[in-house]
């Protein structure tokens, strides 16, 4: 398996857009190799884009996003009221939005959702990162759920296990909204990571699955 590097070329700042569609959304999907670039790049510029939470779930995003981008020189948080369930519904707005981000930032590189998840909200926001940035490497991660959409990702983010035990450890603190869930456990945020670490043969066990469509080098 061919191992490269992320942002590897070049000594100017780094600039990362990551889009989730939900609250927790980016956490789940690539926190790990979030936390991980963040430790190999100090000069990483960060925009964090959530199209739709509730004011609780809102709270929640920003300070998860604080958390996870600790230590980033410059980084921005923008959280959006789009409802739940509905972003395709809203998609002038949705698109509009992409626009805007479009004009104010240039990143080297995205992180999106799974373009066959089956969610509608993360659907759209995937297909709006690919109609907008044509000519920047993007990353789609992936959620796990019911839909049983899980894929075969084929670009790999090793994570060490002190990676992995911050990602979860942050997830559990700031999302309380979420601890009722059958899903938001924290057994099954590891277990995901350990079947991608297993499938790429990570140094530590432990990594997270992405999709990476085209490349150009």
């Amino acid at each position: 398996m061919e191992r490269v590097g992320l942002l590897a070329i070049g000594d100017g700042p780094k600039r990362i857009l990551a889009l989730g569609a939900h609250a927790d959304d980016i956490e789940i999907g690539c926190g790990g190799t979030i936390l991980r670039l963040i430790a190999e790049h100090r000069r990483l510029e960060v925009l964090w884009v959530v199209f739709s939470a509730t004011p609780e779930r809102a709270a929640e995003a920003r300070a998860s996003a604080a958390a996870f981008l600790d230590g980033v020189p410059k980084a921005t948080v923008v959280v959006r009221d789009y409802r739940d369930g509905f972003l395709p519904y809203s998609g002038a707005a949705v698109k509009d939005e992409f626009e805007a981000l479009k004009r104010e930032f240039s990143p080297d590189l995205v992180f999106t959702h799974y373009r066959h998840d089956r969610h509608q909200d993360h659907r759209l926001v995937s297909d709006l990162a690919w109609n907008t940035w044509r000519d920047h490497l993007i990353l789609e991660y992936e959620i796990p759920k019911y839909d049983g959409d899980f894929g075969s990702p084929n670009l790999f983010g090793s994570l060490t296990v002190s990676t992995l035990d911050r990602k979860v450890a942050l997830l559990m603190k700031h999302f309380p909204s979420q601890a009722g869930r059958a899903w938001f456990t924290e057994d099954l945020f590891r277990a995901v990571a350990r079947i991608r670490g297993m499938e790429s043969a990570a140094p530590e066990g432990f990594a997270e699955g992405f999709y990476a469509r085209k490349a150009r080098f």
